[in-house]
Protein backbone atom coordinates (compact mmCIF):
# COMPACT_ATOMS: atom_id res chain seq x y z
CA UNK A 1 0.00 0.00 0.00
CA UNK A 2 1.40 3.39 -1.01
CA UNK A 3 1.85 5.87 1.81
CA UNK A 4 -0.22 9.02 1.58
CA UNK A 5 1.80 12.08 0.62
CA UNK A 6 2.69 14.42 3.41
CA UNK A 7 0.83 17.71 3.82
CA UNK A 8 4.03 19.49 2.73
CA UNK A 9 4.12 17.46 -0.48
CA UNK A 10 0.44 18.17 -1.15
CA UNK A 11 0.67 21.90 -0.48
CA UNK A 12 0.49 23.88 -3.73
CA UNK A 13 3.22 26.35 -4.43
CA UNK A 14 2.35 30.00 -4.34
CA UNK A 15 2.22 30.90 -8.07
CA UNK A 16 3.24 34.49 -7.32
CA UNK A 17 6.15 33.62 -5.08
CA UNK A 18 8.74 33.48 -7.86
CA UNK A 19 7.73 36.92 -9.10
CA UNK A 20 7.79 38.25 -5.55
CA UNK A 21 11.33 36.96 -5.10
CA UNK A 22 12.43 38.63 -8.33
CA UNK A 23 10.75 41.93 -7.47
CA UNK A 24 12.32 42.01 -4.02
CA UNK A 25 15.75 41.02 -5.35
CA UNK A 26 15.60 43.80 -7.94
CA UNK A 27 14.65 46.41 -5.38
CA UNK A 28 17.31 45.31 -2.88
CA UNK A 29 19.99 45.08 -5.57
CA UNK A 30 19.13 48.50 -7.00
CA UNK A 31 19.27 50.01 -3.52
CA UNK A 32 22.22 48.19 -1.98
CA UNK A 33 24.09 46.40 -4.78
CA UNK A 34 23.55 42.77 -5.69
CA UNK A 35 26.85 41.61 -4.19
CA UNK A 36 25.84 42.89 -0.72
CA UNK A 37 22.63 40.87 -0.39
CA UNK A 38 22.16 37.18 0.36
CA UNK A 39 19.42 34.66 -0.19
CA UNK A 40 18.32 35.13 3.41
CA UNK A 41 17.95 38.89 2.82
CA UNK A 42 15.84 38.28 -0.27
CA UNK A 43 13.70 35.71 1.52
CA UNK A 44 13.16 37.92 4.56
CA UNK A 45 12.08 40.86 2.42
CA UNK A 46 9.74 38.63 0.41
CA UNK A 47 8.28 37.03 3.54
CA UNK A 48 9.82 33.65 2.69
CA UNK A 49 12.35 31.65 4.69
CA UNK A 50 15.75 31.59 3.03
CA UNK A 51 15.47 27.89 2.21
CA UNK A 52 12.16 28.59 0.45
CA UNK A 53 13.94 30.82 -2.07
CA UNK A 54 15.97 27.78 -3.18
CA UNK A 55 12.77 26.04 -4.26
CA UNK A 56 12.59 28.56 -7.11
CA UNK A 57 16.24 29.53 -7.69
CA UNK A 58 19.26 27.36 -7.14
CA UNK A 59 21.59 30.24 -6.40
CA UNK A 60 21.81 34.00 -6.16
CA UNK A 61 23.38 34.04 -9.62
CA UNK A 62 20.26 32.31 -10.95
CA UNK A 63 18.14 35.15 -9.57
CA UNK A 64 20.39 37.71 -11.25
CA UNK A 65 20.21 35.88 -14.59
CA UNK A 66 16.40 35.65 -14.34
CA UNK A 67 16.14 39.38 -13.59
CA UNK A 68 18.33 40.43 -16.49
CA UNK A 69 16.70 37.99 -18.90
CA UNK A 70 13.29 39.40 -18.01
CA UNK A 71 14.14 43.01 -18.77
CA UNK A 72 16.01 42.09 -21.97
CA UNK A 73 13.10 39.91 -23.09
CA UNK A 74 10.68 42.77 -22.52
CA UNK A 75 12.77 45.18 -24.58
CA UNK A 76 13.26 42.71 -27.42
CA UNK A 77 9.64 41.61 -27.54
CA UNK A 78 8.53 45.24 -27.64
CA UNK A 79 10.96 46.02 -30.45
CA UNK A 80 9.87 42.97 -32.47
CA UNK A 81 6.21 43.95 -32.14
CA UNK A 82 6.93 47.54 -33.17
CA UNK A 83 9.00 46.54 -36.20
CA UNK A 84 6.20 44.24 -37.33
CA UNK A 85 3.31 46.64 -36.78
CA UNK A 86 4.66 50.16 -37.48
CA UNK A 87 3.56 51.56 -40.86
CA UNK A 88 6.79 53.53 -41.46
CA UNK A 89 10.23 54.21 -40.01
CA UNK A 90 9.28 57.47 -38.30
CA UNK A 91 6.42 55.81 -36.44
CA UNK A 92 8.63 52.85 -35.56
CA UNK A 93 11.37 55.12 -34.21
CA UNK A 94 9.02 56.99 -31.91
CA UNK A 95 7.43 53.73 -30.78
CA UNK A 96 10.85 52.26 -29.93
CA UNK A 97 11.64 55.36 -27.88
CA UNK A 98 8.27 55.27 -26.11
CA UNK A 99 8.60 51.57 -25.29
CA UNK A 100 12.09 52.02 -23.85
CA UNK A 101 10.89 54.96 -21.78
CA UNK A 102 8.03 52.82 -20.46
CA UNK A 103 10.40 49.99 -19.49
CA UNK A 104 12.85 52.41 -17.86
CA UNK A 105 10.08 53.84 -15.67
CA UNK A 106 8.10 50.66 -14.93
CA UNK A 107 11.09 48.31 -14.52
CA UNK A 108 13.47 50.90 -13.13
CA UNK A 109 14.91 48.63 -10.43
CA UNK A 110 15.54 45.71 -12.79
CA UNK A 111 17.10 47.89 -15.49
CA UNK A 112 19.34 49.54 -12.88
CA UNK A 113 20.47 46.08 -11.77
CA UNK A 114 21.22 45.23 -15.41
CA UNK A 115 23.58 48.15 -15.72
CA UNK A 116 25.26 47.71 -12.37
CA UNK A 117 25.53 43.95 -12.17
CA UNK A 118 25.79 42.48 -15.68
CA UNK A 119 29.57 42.17 -15.28
CA UNK A 120 29.00 39.81 -12.31
CA UNK A 121 27.16 37.23 -14.41
CA UNK A 122 28.69 33.88 -15.32
CA UNK A 123 30.64 34.39 -18.56
CA UNK A 124 28.24 32.42 -20.76
CA UNK A 125 25.22 34.41 -19.59
CA UNK A 126 27.11 37.68 -19.86
CA UNK A 127 28.05 36.99 -23.47
CA UNK A 128 24.51 35.91 -24.32
CA UNK A 129 22.96 39.07 -22.86
CA UNK A 130 25.55 41.30 -24.52
CA UNK A 131 24.71 39.65 -27.83
CA UNK A 132 21.00 40.31 -27.30
CA UNK A 133 21.78 43.89 -26.37
CA UNK A 134 23.73 44.37 -29.60
CA UNK A 135 20.82 42.99 -31.62
CA UNK A 136 18.48 45.40 -29.86
CA UNK A 137 20.75 48.33 -30.72
CA UNK A 138 20.84 47.16 -34.33
CA UNK A 139 17.04 47.29 -34.45
CA UNK A 140 17.22 50.98 -33.54
CA UNK A 141 20.04 51.66 -36.01
CA UNK A 142 18.14 49.95 -38.81
CA UNK A 143 15.11 52.17 -38.22
CA UNK A 144 17.11 55.37 -37.79
CA UNK A 145 19.28 54.95 -40.90
CA UNK A 146 16.59 55.87 -43.48
CA UNK A 147 15.51 58.82 -41.32
CA UNK A 148 19.06 60.19 -41.02
CA UNK A 149 20.77 59.53 -44.37
CA UNK A 150 23.18 62.34 -43.50
CA UNK A 151 24.82 60.22 -40.79
CA UNK A 152 27.60 57.71 -41.28
CA UNK A 153 27.28 54.27 -39.72
CA UNK A 154 29.29 55.18 -36.63
CA UNK A 155 27.27 58.36 -36.20
CA UNK A 156 24.01 56.40 -36.31
CA UNK A 157 25.23 54.13 -33.53
CA UNK A 158 26.43 57.11 -31.52
CA UNK A 159 22.99 58.72 -31.82
CA UNK A 160 21.22 55.53 -30.73
CA UNK A 161 23.50 55.04 -27.73
CA UNK A 162 23.02 58.70 -26.79
CA UNK A 163 19.22 58.37 -27.00
CA UNK A 164 19.11 55.21 -24.91
CA UNK A 165 21.56 56.75 -22.45
CA UNK A 166 19.31 59.80 -22.10
CA UNK A 167 16.33 57.56 -21.32
CA UNK A 168 18.29 55.51 -18.82
CA UNK A 169 19.57 58.55 -16.98
CA UNK A 170 16.42 58.13 -14.88
CA UNK A 171 17.85 54.89 -13.45
CA UNK A 172 20.48 56.73 -11.45
CA UNK A 173 18.89 60.11 -10.82
CA UNK A 174 15.63 60.77 -8.98
CA UNK A 175 14.11 63.78 -10.73
CA UNK A 176 11.04 64.03 -8.51
CA UNK A 177 8.85 64.33 -11.62
CA UNK A 178 5.59 62.43 -11.77
CA UNK A 179 5.73 59.43 -14.18
CA UNK A 180 3.82 61.11 -17.03
CA UNK A 181 5.93 64.25 -16.94
CA UNK A 182 9.09 62.16 -16.68
CA UNK A 183 8.04 60.07 -19.68
CA UNK A 184 7.35 63.21 -21.74
CA UNK A 185 10.75 64.70 -20.91
CA UNK A 186 12.68 61.50 -21.64
CA UNK A 187 10.74 60.98 -24.88
CA UNK A 188 11.65 64.45 -26.13
CA UNK A 189 15.29 64.20 -25.05
CA UNK A 190 15.75 60.86 -26.78
CA UNK A 191 14.34 62.21 -30.03
CA UNK A 192 16.68 65.21 -29.77
CA UNK A 193 19.63 62.81 -29.51
CA UNK A 194 18.40 60.94 -32.57
CA UNK A 195 17.79 64.14 -34.50
CA UNK A 196 14.26 63.20 -35.54
CA UNK A 197 10.88 64.64 -34.73
CA UNK A 198 8.51 62.54 -32.60
CA UNK A 199 5.43 61.29 -34.37
CA UNK A 200 3.19 61.45 -31.27
CA UNK A 201 3.28 62.02 -27.54
CA UNK A 202 4.34 59.02 -25.40
CA UNK A 203 1.39 56.91 -24.29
Amino acid sequence: MTAAPSSAARAPRDPGRRERILAVAAELAARRGFHTIGMADIGAEAGIVGSGVYRHFGSKDAILVALLDRVMDRLQEGAARILTEAPDDATAMSALVAEHVRVAIEDRSVLAVYHREAHNLPEEDRRRLRRLQRHYIEDWVGVLAPLRPDLADGELRLAVHAAIGAIQSTLFFRSGLDPQRLATQLYGMAHACLGVEPTASPQ
